[in-house]
């Protein structure tokens, strides 16, 4: 991608996003900074954004909510969510609002910015010839109309859980390891120490009704990685 990629920074401390903002410029991207929680919101739904790098904590709306919203009207925009509150109940809430990756402060740069190149990496991952369908009784995802149906109600699905969920359909019955799913739908491992696979999965589960009393269609192989039983 030749073309500078442009990046929203939600972050209402100016020690941290000065230094972020300049280092994402050196990295080659347009960074605009917004320090309130509306003024991120409003920038954000311009479209004119290609990432959103969004603090936890903004004054006058929470990075939550931000994040419920943006997602709710721009599903296919990345979101990487900064907080200092790094325990599990507040990362799951996190990655339950929507945000694709999360970072916890204080933060490693080299770290981030790797989230953020692998974030950015907007080619689509999974090979498709365009009219592939895949019926497993209650699952229906069609290729051609990025539409996946569970017993006969559509599904909304961000694209990363899209992919994600058509790759493991495709490959039905297989072990797939985490660094192959990261690497085809992500384009990258960058990402294979953060808990972004994870929620990503956590997320479809829900959405398909694997967290449900019927049987599980996405099963983790631990110390491996998942397999779709159809």
């Amino acid at each position: 991608m030749n073309a500078p990629t442009s990046v929203l920074l939600a972050e209402d401390d100016a020690a941290i996003a000065e230094p972020l903002a300049r280092a994402l410029s050196r990295e080659g991207n347009d960074c605009v900074i917004a320090a309130t929680g509306p003024a991120a919101l409003d920038r954000a739904l311009s479209g004119e954004f290609d990432l959103l790098i969004l603090d936890l904590g903004l004054p006058g709306m929470d990075g939550l909510e931000v994040c419920r919203r943006v997602r709710t009207a721009m599903p296919q925009l990345p979101v990487l969510m900064l907080t200092a509150r790094t325990d599990e109940v507040d990362f799951v809430v996190g990655l339950d609002a929507g945000a694709d990756d999360y970072v916890g402060k204080p933060f490693r740069l080299a770290e981030l910015l790797a989230r953020v190149r692998a974030l950015m990496r907007r080619s689509a991952p999974v090979d498709d010839d365009g009219d592939a369908v895949f019926d497993f009784g209650d699952i229906h995802l069609d290729t051609r109309a990025r539409r996946v149906v569970v017993d006969g109600e559509d599904l909304t699905l961000a694209n990363r859980e899209f992919d994600l969920l058509h790759f493991l359909m495709e490959r039905s019955g297989e072990v797939v390891s985490r660094d192959d799913i990261l690497s085809a739908v992500w384009g990258s491992t960058d990402l294979r120490s953060s808990k972004t696979l994870d929620m990503h999965i956590s997320w479809i589960r829900r959405k398909i009704g694997d967290d449900s009393d019927r049987r599980r269609h996405i099963v983790t192989v631990r110390g491996v990685g998942f397999r779709f039983d159809p």
